[in-house]
């Protein structure tokens, strides 16, 4: 009896060994994760997400690394500048292990190991710049860094995604300078838009004065035009005026004569009435007067033009007559 109750217990050990030489033989490992195992305390394979198999006894897990995207908070620290201004600089990166084996052992602490590259490079990268290509290049300073840091990252299996700086905080004193020189910037800007201004509207001034004084002139050389038209049609209208009169008078009618003798007396009188200047002259008391005065003319022009006659018609008397069939 006491042999078989020895028996069993025996038997129940062995099934409890073997029981948990099986579950030490089988490892679940999460989504996300990526254990290394051991063998008498080196490095033999890692176990991805799942259930994973090693020799129980023999083989043990060493490190669970996080392989998700992890992010690594930069605090702020002081960087001088080229030109020797302080600014304080914070950032943040974004990081993810694709080897497990090297960032378990390639390196010891490999969040602490991150901080400090990257914030020594922080330093190097925008200690090399002036403070205005600090400010106004941020984009190219993160891809900068993000190179740097990812290939000195490399040997430890980790791949650097994103390297961002946050802020870019100048001293108070240098932020009020900045302050000022951006108003006097802006200042010059008004000025100059200012004057641009007053230039355009001088120019279109000047223009809009030369266009009147353009469109004045051909107004006025219109106007002389047309002056000089009504002159030219005047006269031709008085010389056809003096043409009839002197054929009328050649005919021996005077009364024509005697209408463009008193029409020009008339003509004169109403000149001197309009004259600016001649307030009183001298008129005949009565209109019988007027036809005295205009037959009086017309008798001394009668008289001409028949002592302009007989002249004619002596020399025409004294002319020997033209030869006919003489040849020259």
């Amino acid at each position: 009896m006491g042999d078989i109750s020895g028996f069993g217990l025996f038997a129940l050990a062995v099934v409890i060994f073997v029981v948990i030489t099986i579950l030490m033989g089988v490892r679940q490992v999460p989504q996300g994760y990526a254990y290394t195992v051991e063998r008498f305390g080196r490095y033999h394979k890692t176990l991805t997400p799942g259930l994973g198999v090693i020799v129980p006894w023999i083989d043990g897990i060493g490190r669970r690394i996080n392989v998700m995207e992890q992010v690594l908070d930069v605090p702020s620290q002081e960087v001088i500048t080229r030109d020797n201004a302080s600014v304080t600089v914070d950032g943040v990166a974004f990081f993810q292990v694709l080897d497990a084996a090297r960032a378990s052992y390639e390196v010891a602490d490999l969040q602490n190991a991150l901080l400090n590259l990257l914030m020594t490079n922080i330093r190097t990268v925008m200690g090399s710049m002036d403070l205005d290509e600090l400010l106004s290049r941020r984009d190219s300073i993160n891809v900068q860094l993000l190179q740097v840091i990812d290939a000195a990252a490399g040997p430890w299996g980790i791949k650097i995604n994103r390297v961002e700086i946050k802020d870019i905080v100048p001293p108070k004193n240098l932020i009020d300078s900045m302050a000022r020189q951006m108003m006097a910037e802006r200042e010059k800007r008004a000025a100059v838009l200012e004057a641009e201004g007053q230039r355009q509207a001088d120019i279109l001034r000047a223009e809009g004065r030369k266009q009147a004084v353009m469109l004045d002139a051909e107004g006025r050389k219109e106007a002389a035009f047309r002056d000089a038209e009504a002159r030219e049609r005047q006269a031709q209208a008085e010389a056809a005026a003096t043409a009839m009169v002197s054929d009328a008078i050649g005919k021996g009618d005077l009364s024509a004569l005697n209408y463009f003798i008193a029409e020009k007396y008339v003509s004169a009188i109403d000149s001197l009435a309009k004259a600016p200047n001649q307030k009183v002259f001298i008129m005949p008391m009565e209109m019988a007067g007027l036809a005295g005065t205009i037959g009086g003319i017309a008798e001394l022009t009668r008289t001409a033009l028949d002592a302009t006659a007989q002249q004619t018609a002596q020399r025409r008397g004294s002319v020997p007559p033209a030869r006919t069939g003489q040849q020259t």
